[in-house]
C-alpha cells in the first residue's frame, strides 16, 4: 500500500505543495496538492520528479569535513561544531564584514527571511545576495 506525505517542493522558492508516495519506507513517486493554495493540483516538470533525487546514489547523507586536505566522514554535532568555530573565528578577526550568506532559490521565502535574519543578527553581517535577483 502507498502512504502519501504531503510536503513541500523544495527545487524554487515558490512552495508548491505536493505529496511522496512512500512503499515499505522508500520514496516512489510525487504528485500535485489538489488544494494546495500555490500549485493547485499543478506542478513543474521539476516537482514531477522531486522523488528521483531523495534515494540518488550520489546524494550525500553524512557530513564531510576536510581534514590534512580530504574529505572524511564525519558526526553532524563535529561538522555543526567545526562550521560554528568558523563563524566565530571569522567574526573575532574581520566582524560582521568577514562573512557573507547566499540564499537559494530551492528555500521557501519563510526559509530564505530566516536566513537573512539569522545574518543580520548572529552573524552581524548585512553581505546577503540570492541567487535570483535582478
Amino acid at each position: 500500500m502507498t502512504e502519501r506525505v504531503l510536503t513541500t517542493c523544495v527545487y524554487c522558492g515558490c512552495g508548491c505543495g505536493c505529496y511522496l508516495h512512500v512503499e515499505e519506507g522508500r520514496v516512489v513517486g510525487t504528485s500535485p496538492s489538489r488544494n494546495h493554495p500555490i500549485s493547485r493540483h499543478n506542478l513543474c516538470l521539476k516537482g514531477w520528479h522531486l522523488h528521483e533525487l531523495i534515494h540518488h546514489p550520489d546524494r550525500l547523507t553524512t557530513p564531510l569535513v576536510r581534514e590534512d586536505g580530504r574529505l572524511r566522514e564525519a558526526t553532524w554535532d563535529e561538522a555543526l561544531a567545526r562550521a560554528a568555530a568558523g563563524f566565530r573565528e571569522c567574526l573575532e578577526h574581520h566582524g560582521g564584514r568577514g562573512l557573507g550568506v547566499l540564499a537559494s532559490a530551492k528555500c521557501t521565502n519563510e526559509e530564505n527571511y530566516l536566513l537573512q535574519k539569522f545574518a543580520r543578527t548572529v552573524l552581524r553581517t548585512n553581505n546577503i545576495d540570492h541567487c535570483a535577483r535582478l
